[in-house]
C-alpha cells in the first residue's frame, strides 16, 4: 500500500489526470495538478477532485511532491522535464500514462537527475470525450495496466508504481519491456484506431447513420479521436505500427481473395480462427 503521506502530483489535468486525481483523492491522498487551462484547475478544485492546483510551473509548488504523475503528451513530456526537473525534490517518483513508451524512456533516461527516478506505465483505459469535466474515478475498475520498468529501475520504484495503480483498481497489472509494450500496443490500439479511422473516411456516412446497426457502431466507436494526440503517437510508433499495418493487410487480402475466387472453405477457416481466437476476450 502506498503511504498516505506521499504527496501526489498530476501534471495534465484532463480526461486522464483528472480520473487520476479524483480516485487517489477518494482514496485520502493529498493530490494536487498543474495545468494549462486555469478553468480546468478551477473545476477540479470546485469538485474536491484535488486539494490544490496552479496554471504556473514552479519550484516552490513542485518540490513539496513526493510522486508526479505525467499525463502529457510524449513530446511534451519530455520538454518539460528539460527545462523543470531541477524544481523537483530529491528521491521523487517520476511516472507517466503516455501511449508509447520506447521513445519516451530512452529519452527520458537520456537527461534525467539521477536523484530521482522514473518507471513509466500505461492505463488501457480511456473514453471519446476529453478534459477534466469527464473525469471519473470509477475509469479504470476492470481495466487493465502496463508498468515499463528497465534495467535501472529500482524495485522500490516498480512496488512503488504497482502500488499506486493497485489504488485505481485496475482488474490486471502486467509488466512488459518499453519495446515489448509497443509491438503489443501498435496492434491492439494504434492498428485498431487506423482501422477505425479507415473506414470512416472510405465513405461519406453522414446518411448511412439512418441504417447503421451496433456492429458497425462498435466498429467504428473509437474513429472520434483525437488528431493531435494519435497522430504523434502513430509517428512516434512509427516503424512498429508500419509492420503491424502491413501484416493486416496481408489477412485482408487473403480475404479479398477468397471472396474474389469464391473460396468458401477459406473464408469459413478464417472466420472459424477469428471467432475462437475472440472467445478469449469475453472470458
Amino acid at each position: 500500500m502506498l503511504e498516505k503521506n506521499k504527496k501526489i502530483l498530476i501534471i495534465g489535468l484532463g480526461l486522464l489526470g483528472g480520473s487520476y486525481a479524483d480516485a487517489l483523492t477518494s482514496k485520502g491522498y493529498y493530490v494536487a495538478a498543474i495545468d494549462k487551462e486555469l478553468e480546468s484547475i478551477e473545476y477540479a478544485l470546485s469538485k474536491g477532485i484535488i486539494k490544490s492546483g496552479t496554471t504556473e510551473v514552479s519550484e516552490e509548488f513542485v518540490k513539496e511532491f513526493d510522486i508526479l504523475i505525467f499525463c502529457l503528451y510524449p513530446k511534451l513530456f519530455i520538454e518539460w522535464i528539460d527545462t523543470y526537473q531541477s524544481f523537483i525534490k530529491p528521491n521523487a517518483l517520476l511516472t507517466d500514462v503516455t501511449g508509447i513508451k520506447k521513445y519516451v524512456v530512452e529519452n527520458i533516461n537520456k537527461i534525467l537527475r539521477k536523484d530521482v527516478e522514473f518507471v513509466g506505465h500505461h492505463p488501457m483505459a480511456g473514453k471519446e470525450v476529453y478534459g477534466v469535466k469527464n473525469a471519473t474515478k470509477e475509469m479504470f475498475k476492470g481495466a487493465n495496466c502496463i508498468i515499463t520498468p528497465t534495467s535501472s529501475s529500482t524495485k522500490d520504484g516498480i512496488k512503488t508504481v504497482q502500488s499506486l495503480v493497485e489504488l485505481l483498481e485496475f482488474q490486471n497489472i502486467v509488466t512488459l519491456s518499453p519495446a515489448e509494450h509497443d509491438e503489443m500496443i501498435g496492434f491492439l490500439s494504434q492498428l485498431t484506431h487506423c482501422i477505425a479511422v479507415s473506414l470512416m473516411t472510405s465513405k461519406d456516412s453522414m446518411n448511412l447513420v439512418k441504417y447503421t446497426g451496433d456492429s458497425f457502431r462498435d466498429l467504428t466507436r473509437i474513429a472520434k479521436i483525437n488528431e493531435n494526440m494519435w497522430s504523434e503517437l502513430f509517428l512516434l510508433n512509427k516503424e512498429e505500427l508500419l509492420t503491424q499495418m502491413t501484416e493486416f493487410e496481408k489477412e485482408f487480402q487473403k480475404l479479398k481473395n477468397a471472396l474474389q475466387e469464391e473460396d468458401i472453405e477459406t473464408m469459413k477457416d478464417m472466420m472459424r480462427l477469428s471467432t475462437t481466437r475472440r472467445k478469449y476476450f469475453d472470458q
